[in-house]
């Protein structure tokens, strides 16, 4: 049994246990100076995430997509020129055998209009521009994971280091058991049993310990790479419940409104769509004009010059292709309906699972909190028991052990409710910068979006775009 030996001692360690909740409290609550927030954290992962830059240069380039067939539309100019050295011999008309050098050359210039070509270049834009907004769409998906993912890093080292100073403050604990128990041992007021006990219970304390400095570590680096940057001092993050839908049945239409994922998938089907217009134009007419003006000059002995100039109108009309025009097409703009059927109900599965799960942190965390305060009492109560002759050494540590864990599971409950709460927001499709209040600019990129360059500059626009970015995303500016 342990007594009421060494006062001084138990002082100090309940010394140590008000302060550790005091920390952990203020842990949870404060927010010191100079320190980053989740905001933050969230803003620069939104400028500098390299997964979500990559993604920005593919929809960039996609824009590029609808430039290049628009080029149906345009003329075609060729121009072509030619010189070379010949050695004639001709047999004049008196009979007479002519030798000559002649520095023949040819100029010339030709114009391809096409007037019709089944309406293939029209469903060629169409599908390109439904491409570009599906692009766009993923894009929106991808920065929402990207931000869901900077909030998941952000959260887990908090935890991870409220779990290593919990572990810290319980091998405090350990070790003052431990050695209060040594020397009750020595004065004969407990067994050796007890003083095992303190000591495995000890073991086990460094064990958990060891393992939370290793969780921190890792979770140190993940925020580094999703962030881009190595983390700070982290303050407590609140939930975004207020900017939610207020019921799970709003949640599911919003959703199927603004969800990235859902709206990209419904324009991948009208690519597929226009598609199959491209593929039956082949069907049709095609009716094509094209000029053409040239100079020719010492091509022979008795011409030294020849002008030329013609104008000339082309028709065709397939008759019959086999039945393979349009066939792989159809299929592929089936599958894609199908996809979208597919995506619209991962989506509303992912909503009312977020919903359920965002709901249950809640009850998970009150349920933390209470049994937080009911281990703390208990363990008054068992220290006090233990001094009144009362408890047994097991019992107290069983107490401790108990308090422990439940700090644990408050600990994880506080960081799963924060995550549900952004997670929520993103299945329905608004965790971006402006529904956030994010200190950024959204990234636009319909700025980037040319879609008549008819001289082929659309890259050197994006060029100069991209500068234009870098004063809103400086950090991208180290990186050209």
């Amino acid at each position: 049994m342990l007594g009421s030996t060494d006062p001084v001692r138990r002082r100090g360690a309940e010394r140590r246990l008000r302060s550790f909740v005091i920390s952990l409290t203020w842990f949870l609550t404060a927010v010191p100076a100079a320190a980053e927030t989740l905001s933050e954290a969230l803003a620069r992962t939104y400028q500098a995430n390299p997964q979500l830059n990559a993604e920005r240069a593919r929809q960039r380039a996609t824009d590029e997509s609808v430039a290049q067939v628009l080029v149906g539309y345009r003329p075609q100019i060729m121009a072509s020129l030619s010189a070379g050295l010949a050695q004639v011999r001709d047999l004049l008309p008196d009979n007479t055998i002519a030798n000559a050098t002649m520095r023949p050359w040819t100029i010339g210039v030709t114009v391809t209009q096409v007037l019709f070509n089944g309406l293939k270049t029209a469903n060629s834009v169409r599908a390109a521009e439904f491409q570009v907004k599906s692009g766009r769409e993923a894009l929106r998906n991808v920065g929402q994971g990207v931000l869901l993912d900077s909030v998941t890093a952000y959260m887990n080292l908090l935890t991870n280091k409220a779990l290593v100073e919990a572990q810290r403050a319980n091998v405090s604990f350990l070790q003052e058991t431990l050695a209060v128990t040594r020397r009750r041992l020595s004065a004969g007021d407990v067994t050796p049993t007890d003083a095992a006990q303190a000591e495995a219970r000890l073991s086990r304390g460094k064990s958990d310990l060891n393992a939370a400095e290793v969780a921190y570590a890792v979770s140190k680096e993940t925020y580094a790479q999703v962030t881009g940057e190595a983390p700070g001092v982290l303050v407590p993050a609140a939930t975004v419940d207020r900017l939610s839908p207020p019921t799970r049945d709003d949640s599911i239409s919003i959703a199927r409104s603004q969800k990235p994922l859902l709206l990209a998938a419904g324009y991948d089907v009208d690519m597929a769509t226009a598609t199959i217009g491209v593929a039956q134009s082949s069907l049709l007419p095609q009716v094509s004009v094209q000029g053409s003006a040239s100079v020719d000059t010492d091509m022979t002995l008795t011409v030294k010059r020849t002008h030329q100039a013609s104008i000339v109108g082309q028709a065709s009309v397939p008759i019959y292709d086999g039945g393979m025009a349009a066939a792989q097409a159809k299929e592929l703009a089936a599958q894609s309906r199908m996809v979208l059927k597919r995506v619209r109900n991962r989506v509303r599965t992912a909503v009312a699972s977020a919903w359920v799960t965002n709901e249950g942190t809640k009850v998970a965390l009150r349920a933390a909190e209470s049994e937080v305060l009911a281990a703390r009492i208990a363990l008054e109560g068992v220290r006090r028991e233990a001094q009144a002759g009362q408890r047994t050494t097991v019992e107290l540590l069983n107490a401790q052990q108990d308090l422990v864990n439940a700090r644990t599971r408050q600990i994880v409950a506080q960081r799963d409710r924060v995550i549900a709460s952004y997670t929520s927001l993103n299945v329905v499709g608004r965790l971006d910068v402006r529904t956030l209040n994010l200190n950024r600019p959204d990234y636009l990129p319909e700025v980037h979006y040319i879609k008549s360059a008819m001289l082929g500059t659309g890259s050197g626009r994006h060029l100069l775009d991209k500068f234009q970015t870098e004063e809103i995303f400086p950090a991208q500016r180290r990186e050209m």
